[in-house]
């Protein structure tokens, strides 16, 4: 017999191209879970941006008596020769010098810093001194992280001597020092890192640099063995030594009536 095939028919397929199909979505499937497997059991670390440092120039003299008797939020130190100014929203504090140059500082990102200085330049343009700004720069931002697992840091700090310095009686944490790009680390046996650099960047390149090092100094929790400790607790129960009882004297005997007869006559004293 011939095969007929007629138009506008599609052919059926064959079971052994099922399977194969089936097979096919199925190692899909298993790769897919394993990829998303293995992306959840990659530790995810929130750095934590605590404090930005800017400052910037207002190219002209600040009277700082003027400012603090016009300003608002002004705090006037005179002995030092500078003013602070606070505002709230980014809550942050200025450090105001009579050459014009302001430092700012509790901004939580480069932006909000920015934000922060261009209020306080407007603020003292509303006081009446011709203030122009200039030379924004952001000079230090300090981060913080915390790792999923505790470091040795004594360990750390013996295989690599050149780049951490840790002396415990000075201070519990140690300190690493990346050249490129320029940041400094402080490291605690809890976990936490502490990270001081030029910039929001290097920050977080300096948390990816540190982790692998760090990870290598995990601190596992010992394993307590818990047959171990059945069987020592059965080896005590066996082989412990319970002492005879030993008769009792005709002279403890005695003793023991004597006080039974006082603490009657006791007893009757109370009554009375």
């Amino acid at each position: 017999m011939t095969d007929v095939q007629l138009e506008g028919v599609t052919p059926l397929l064959d079971s052994s191209s099922l399977k194969v199909e089936n097979s096919t979505n199925n190692n899909q499937n298993g790769l897919e879970t394993e990829v998303e497997e293995a992306e959840d059991d990659t530790p995810c670390i929130d750095i934590i941006i605590n404090n930005v440092v800017c400052t910037f120039s207002t190219r002209c003299h600040l009277n700082l008596r003027t400012v603090a008797m016009e300003g608002a939020n002004v705090e006037y130190k005179r002995e030092q020769g500078m003013c602070n100014m606070r505002i709230r929203r980014p809550y942050t504090t200025a450090s105001i010098w009579s050459s014009g140059k302001i430092t700012c500082t509790g901004a939580t990102s480069e932006p909000y810093a920015k934000i922060a200085a261009r209020k306080f330049a407007r603020q003292l343009q509303r006081i009446g001194f011709d203030v122009k700004f200039s030379n924004f720069k952001v000079v230090n931002v300090l981060g913080t992280c915390s790792m999923p697992f505790k470091i040795k840091v004594a360990d750390m700090a013996r295989k690599y001597p050149r780049e951490v310095s840790y002396e415990p009686e000075l201070h519990p944490g140690a300190t690493y020092r990346i050249k490129e790009p320029k940041a400094t680390l402080k490291i605690f046996t809890t976990g936490s890192i502490t990270v001081t650099a030029p910039c929001v960047d290097n920050v977080q390149s300096a948390i990816e640099h540190i982790f692998p090092l760090v990870a290598e100094f995990k601190a596992v929790k010992s394993e307590v063995n818990a047959e171990l400790l059945m069987k020592e607790a059965r080896f005590i129960q066996k082989h412990r030594v319970i002492k005879p009882k030993r008769p009792i004297t005709k002279f403890e005997e005695d003793l023991e009536y004597e006080d039974s007869s006082d603490e009657d006559f006791d007893s009757e004293e109370d009554q009375d």
